[in-house]
C-alpha cells in the first residue's frame, strides 16, 4: 500500500468546488454524502457544538450554515429545535444556485427555514449578522492563505459563536473512508471528493496556527469520531 502523504493539507480541487454542478448527478451525489455524514454521526456533532452553547429558550437564535448543501444539517437542526422547545430562525447558504434549489424543495415542510445563495466573500453576505454562524464540512474546501481571513469574517459576523465541524487529516481517515466507500458507497463523485476531503482537512496544530492569527476571548478544540474536530469560538 502506497504512502498517504498528510504531512500538508492538500490542493486538490473537489468537483463539488464547481458552482455550476448542476442536475440530477448534484442531486444524488448530495443525497449520498448527506447520508455518508449521517452513517458517520457526522451532523450530530454539530448539534453537540449548538447544546453546548446553552441557547436562551426565550429568544429567537438566527443560525446560518455556510456551504449548506441540500440543508439536510439545518433540517436536522430545525427537528433538534423543535425538540428542545428553542426558537430558530435558520438560513442556508450556498454558492451553488442549483444545490440551494435543491434545499428549498426538500425543505418545504420546514417554515423556519430559508435559503439564499450568496458568495461568503459577498457584500451581502459580509454585511450580514447571525447569532451562531455553522461551518459543516465547507472550511477545507478554502486554502490556507484564506482561512484566518475567513474566521476573522465570521468571527466579526456573530454574537455568540462559531461552530466548526470538519475533518481530521488522517492517513488511517483516508484507508478506512477508502474501505467504506467499497461496501457502502456506489457514488464515484461522492468517493473521490470524500477521500480529497480527508486530505484538505487539518490537524489541531492547523487549528491552533489560524486562530493564532485572529484575536478570540474563548475557543475549543474538541476531537470527534469519526475523524472530525469540533471547533467551538466563542463571542
Amino acid at each position: 500500500m502506497s504512502e498517504i502523504d498528510t504531512t500538508k493539507r492538500s490542493l486538490e480541487p473537489e468537483i463539488m468546488d464547481d458552482f455550476d454542478f448542476r442536475g440530477e448527478e448534484l442531486r444524488i451525489t448530495l443525497e449520498d454524502l448527506e447520508k455518508v455524514n449521517s452513517w458517520l454521526g457526522g451532523n450530530q456533532i454539530s448539534i453537540d457544538g449548538l447544546r453546548q452553547l446553552n441557547l436562551d429558550k426565550d429568544t429567537e437564535i438566527s443560525i446560518v450554515d455556510v456551504g449548506c448543501g441540500n440543508g439536510a444539517m439545518l433540517r436536522k437542526i430545525a427537528d433538534w429545535g423543535r425538540k428542545e422547545k428553542l426558537k430558530l430562525k435558520l438560513t442556508g447558504v450556498d454558492a451553488n444556485a442549483y444545490a440551494i434549489d435543491i434545499a428549498q424543495d426538500l425543505s418545504k415542510d420546514y417554515l423556519e427555514l430559508d435559503f439564499v445563495t450568496q458568495n461568503i466573500f459577498s457584500s451581502e453576505f459580509r454585511s450580514s449578522k447571525f447569532d451562531v454562524l455553522m461551518c459543516t464540512l465547507t472550511l477545507h474546501h478554502f486554502k490556507d492563505s484564506q482561512i484566518p481571513e475567513i474566521l476573522h469574517q465570521f468571527y466579526d459576523q456573530t454574537n455568540i459563536a462559531v461552530i466548526i465541524n470538519d475533518l481530521q487529516r488522517s492517513a488511517l481517515a483516508y484507508r478506512l473512508f477508502k474501505m467504506f466507500c467499497a461496501v457502502f458507497v456506489n457514488n464515484e463523485i461522492a468517493r473521490k471528493d470524500g477521500l480529497i476531503s480527508i486530505l484538505r482537512g487539518f490537524k489541531e496544530h492547523d487549528i491552533n496556527k489560524y486562530m493564532n492569527t485572529i484575536k478570540v476571548d474563548t475557543y475549543s478544540i474538541q476531537w470527534k469520531w469519526a475523524f472530525r474536530y469540533l471547533w467551538i469560538i466563542n463571542k
